[in-house]
């Protein structure tokens, strides 16, 4: 159970920083992934299971592999 909650505060962590990063809104990223703004907002409180198909969505966006993404791999993330 620790290591689920460690994992989705990293991912959470890294899909906020990647939006700003790239200078997106919530709402912009929302319609990019097909999302509500309140979805990506959950994502990035980690209060919400990210789905595959979102977690494609999110890395397609960013421009990341998904172990980046996942924060298992930081290359390109910072």
């Amino acid at each position: 159970m620790q290591d689920e909650m460690s994992y989705n505060a990293k991912l959470a962590n890294n899909i906020r920083t990647l939006r700003k990063k790239n200078k997106y809104s919530q709402e912009y990223l929302a319609e990019l992934i097909d999302r509500t703004r309140e979805h990506v907002n959950r994502l990035e409180k980690g209060k919400e299971t990210i789905g595959f198909p979102t977690f494609i969505k999110l890395a397609t966006v960013f421009n990341v592999s998904l172990d980046e993404l996942a924060g298992f791999k930081t290359t390109k993330l910072f």
